[in-house]
């Protein structure tokens, strides 16, 4: 039995909504290296991105970038500084905002965990810089990656 389309928008609360999403992000380092996760869900389905997702109800924006860290590709990390915020503002053809989140990006180096791919992560990569170009990036990662590339340079 196929899916109603329209049962599964109206089931997302992410999807069409009345106001924008929080949420967080990390850009981790690893031996001067950048864990980028490929995405499975829009938006930026298939694309790398660095781990994130929708902060929680009483989470703190650090919290969140932490847990969603370790629940999509099973890392652990400190984090160092805030990064950047970005905004994704989806419109669907008729002009209606499908999606829109306001993600704070943080830096942050690696602790524990090898990175595995997962329900969330169909591909995960520790990527120098001068890789970046080569990835297919989802929206803004680039600049929030040579953001954090910039603040790592220099750590021990």
């Amino acid at each position: 039995m196929d899916k109603d389309p329209a049962v599964s928008v109206s089931s997302d609360p992410r999807l069409y909504p009345a106001r924008p999403f929080a949420a967080a992000s990390i850009a981790v380092f690893r031996d001067g290296r950048l864990l980028l996760a490929s995405r499975v869900s829009p938006p930026g389905a298939g694309l790398f991105a660095l781990p994130g997702g929708a902060i929680e109800t009483g989470e703190t924006m650090q919290q969140a970038a932490l847990r969603e860290l370790l629940e999509e590709v099973g890392v652990e990390a400190r984090i160092v500084d805030f990064n950047a915020h970005h905004e994704i503002i989806e419109p669907d053809a008729t002009g209606r905002i499908v999606r829109h989140f306001i993600i704070a990006s943080f830096v942050g180096v690696w602790l524990s965990g090898e990175a595995q791919a997962g329900p969330e992560a169909a591909d995960v990569k520790w990527v120098a810089r001068h890789h970046l170009a080569q990835m297919p990036l989802a929206d803004g990662v680039a600049t929030m990656a040579a953001r954090a590339f910039d603040m790592m340079e220099g750590w021990p």
